[in-house]
């Protein structure tokens, strides 16, 4: 009954740490966007304004998700027996932390008005956790490896329609 009570609370803090994972990288795609905006008196308002949205779904929601979801799952881990999709799995978590760290590398150097990235870059950027997401989400319905290789084909057509996606957007907002 424990495990089930766990992974309950578990999946709850998976969602909330993706909600900050979806919404961090949409907010420094904005923060980028009004660091090149000729009127001043706008930009400063608009960057200080994002930067202070960024550093409390940072440090209120993301990162008090991510470790209760690494607690929790840490703690699964030492009930659930280690099979092969599991291990598949916390590869693709194991990058999703990566992610997530170097989002936290960039959210400093927005801080500090060092702005690295684009827009574009950005958006393209936020992507991955989306694709992770798909991952690991049919990892654990599926709990196999032998669909693998058909999973990793339909990673692959889910990342180009979401580059293609980003590619027809860009295109729409060029247009007077």
């Amino acid at each position: 009954m424990e495990f089930f009570y766990l992974k309950s609370v578990h999946i709850i803090f998976v969602i909330t740490w993706f909600a900050g994972l979806f919404y961090l990288p949409r907010l420094m795609v904005y923060a980028a966007e009004a660091s090149v905006m000729q009127d001043a008196t706008a930009r400063e308002i608009l960057l200080k304004q994002y930067q202070l949205m960024k550093k409390r779904l940072l440090y209120g929601i993301t990162w008090p998700s991510a470790v209760i979801t690494l607690l929790l799952g840490a703690r699964m881990l030492m009930i659930y027996p280690l099979t092969d999709w599991l291990k598949l799995k916390l590869v693709f978590v194991i990058v999703l932390y990566f992610y997530f760290f170097s989002l936290q590398r960039i959210f400093k150097q927005q801080s500090v008005r060092k702005f690295t990235w684009t827009g574009q870059q950005l958006r393209a950027w936020n992507e991955v956790p989306t694709v992770l997401l798909f991952a690991i989400v049919f990892l654990v319905v599926m709990k196999n490896t032998v669909d693998f290789w058909w999973g990793l084909a339909g990673l692959a057509a889910l990342v180009i329609l979401l580059m293609s996606a980003i590619k027809i957007y860009k295109a729409l907002r060029k247009k007077p």
